[in-house]
């Protein structure tokens, strides 16, 4: 794979006295650039240190400059991803897999995969793609969801699983793992629908393995299925737990005008407030069409109002019970 053509870095202002010395001592013509401190550029590549401190390394040699000069003796560390050097798996064609909403109370269970090789990772790095809860914004885990998805083009899918859906399926499952199992799986085998040739599918450690290769069907029989811990730092299981937020977040909004009041995310005090104030405004029953009812949330919130589970109706009456795996979490 080509190293990528354009970097940037913020610099102090201790590494841009360093940079300074480093242009200086190599062969780099000056050049003008509006609103820069200096600017400089060979055949190979062009440094530019704008007022702000921001500096940006571009041109075929961009990364050279980086692993010789900036990073030894301007920033004194590393910054690139080694990865790609170090472990060949890095850009090896894959499926990545994983969730969003599985611990919030309001909202769905969003599952999603995407599919990444060697002619995705350079624009997913450019893209910053990380592990979603690295992302503290809202705004911009929708924003990277969605250019993440044009990127992708088909390569990628999303289940998810409203409210009703999944109260149902719990009923009937009596397992989160049970129904994560089986939403890997369909994800896994939408993205092999375009994209049939692909070897291998990769995600978080949930369950058992057995589970959801029970749940595949002929498309991904073959496939090579690699659970393991910490998955999001895979860059196609980060990408998927961007857009697997994207579309939780979607759905959160949606909601919130749908009820016209705030539903806060996870499964805090302020989460079983609004829960309170929705069933005085709708009645218990409104559970099922917005919450996970087999957390013990459900319990706090009935409480508080003076109803009991009874009054939610059958999807909305087994209760989380404990697991090996520590799987539920209301």
């Amino acid at each position: 794979m080509p190293d990528r053509t354009s970097y940037t870095f913020a610099l102090k202002a201790d590494e841009q006295d360093r940079l300074r010395v480093a242009l200086a001592a190599g062969n780099y013509e000056p050049v003008q650039v509006p609103y820069s401190l200096l600017a400089a550029r060979n055949s190979a590549c062009s440094v530019t240190l704008y007022t702000s401190g921001k500096c940006v390394v571009q041109g075929k040699g961009a990364a050279d400059f980086v692993r010789f000069v900036l990073e030894p003796t301007v920033l004194l560390r590393a910054e690139l991803d080694y990865k790609r050097e170090l472990d060949p798996e890095h850009t090896r064609a894959r499926i990545g897999v994983d969730e969003s909403g599985k611990g919030d109370f309001f909202g769905p269970l969003v599952i999603a995969a995407a599919y990444a090789d060697e002619s995705l990772i350079a624009p997913m790095e450019e893209l910053n793609v990380r592990d979603s809860k690295r992302i503290t914004s809202d705004t911009v885990a929708m924003e990277m969801g969605e250019k993440l998805r044009r990127l992708l083009g088909k390569r990628w899918s999303v289940v998810a699983i409203g409210p009703e859906a999944y109260n149902r399926l719990y009923r009937s499952m009596r397992s989160v793992n049970a129904i994560l199992a089986w939403g890997h799986a369909r994800a896994i085998e939408n993205v092999l629908a375009v994209q049939p040739d692909c070897p291998l599918a990769i995600s978080d450690q949930f369950g058992s393995e057995k589970d959801v290769r029970n749940a595949l069907m002929k498309r991904g029989r073959k496939i090579e299925l690699i659970q393991r811990h910490r998955a999001e730092s895979d860059l196609a299981v980060a990408a998927a737990s961007i857009i697997a937020r994207e579309g939780f977040l979607r759905a959160l909004l949606q909601m919130k005008q749908t009820f016209n009041m705030g539903l806060p995310k996870g499964a805090s005090e302020a989460v079983k407030t609004a829960a309170a104030e929705l069933v005085r405004r709708e009645g218990p029953a409104v559970l099922l069409r917005t919450a996970k009812c087999h957390f013990r949330t459900t319990d706090a919130v009935l409480a508080a109002t003076g109803n009991a589970r009874s009054e939610i109706g059958p999807d909305g009456i087994p209760v989380s019970r404990p697991s090996k795996w520590r799987e539920e979490k209301g």
